[in-house]
């Protein structure tokens, strides 16, 4: 069984330099004020099967972008930006209805990565990450997972577990865990219920009961506090 934790786990593909496979179909945006690297993150996405990629340098530019084609499948974002701090600009993209934010940045610190999760972003990748590395927590996002790269993991435990313990977190069963965890990988409530012997509606029924003790119905969230809390290792 796959899970997030401390470790995170890594594609066999990536892990072996091997490229992603193909999501068909997505389309993005990309927010970094580097020409070169936002050049060659539009064009990876594109190899892995986007339709349309948005590109920003400012945050001004990610809001004009964003206002004008609505919200896309995914945005790719600096947390350094000229004009403006990314977290607020993630912020503003989860509310205005992004479903997919993943942070770009060479920043390494547990700070950064606990404040990148906590403002909304399902994946934390590194500049100085391999190109298989940087496809394979895309398409993991893509997917539905939550993702930090592997050089971080051990950052975002040590970070969040320092802090007090969530709120409901102590109130889930084992069973609760236990899909929280396929949750985290990415999983849909059937494939969650094929792999736990568990009807779809009896997983729909686990969630529901997860999301009145977390005080959140969104996946990511539920994640993310079960992983501040130190609940999935």
């Amino acid at each position: 069984m796959k899970g997030l934790d401390t470790d995170v786990t890594i594609s066999h593909a990536a892990a072996n330099g091997m490229p992603a496979e193909r999501t068909d179909g997505f389309t993005a945006m990309v927010v970094d004020d580097h020409p070169l690297l936002r050049e060659s993150m539009v064009g990876r996405l594109k190899m892995m099967g986007a339709t349309e990629v948005l590109e920003a340098a400012s945050v001004a530019e990610a809001r004009a972008r964003a206002n004008t084609s609505g919200p896309l499948d995914l945005c790719i974002l600096d947390l350094g930006l000229p004009d403006g701090n990314g977290l607020d600009l993630l912020r503003e993209l989860g509310t205005g209805g992004w479903p997919r934010l993943v942070v770009l940045s060479a920043a390494d610190d547990p700070y950064s990565v606990r404040a990148a999760f906590e403002a909304g972003a399902q994946g934390y990748l590194l500049k100085s990450a391999s190109a298989a590395i940087v496809s394979d927590g895309v398409r993991r996002v893509l997917d539905g997972g939550v993702y930090a790269d592997p050089s971080v993991a051990s950052l975002l435990a040590a970070g969040l577990r320092g802090g007090p313990t969530e709120s409901g977190v102590s109130e889930l069963s084992a069973r609760e865990i236990e899909v929280l965890r396929l949750v985290a990988d990415g999983k849909s409530n059937k494939e969650i219920g094929e792999l736990l012997s568990l009807s779809a509606l009896t997983v729909k029924s686990h969630l529901a009961r997860i999301a009145r003790k977390l005080g959140t119905g969104d996946r990511a969230q539920m994640v993310v506090m079960v992983m501040r809390a130190g609940v999935i290792r």
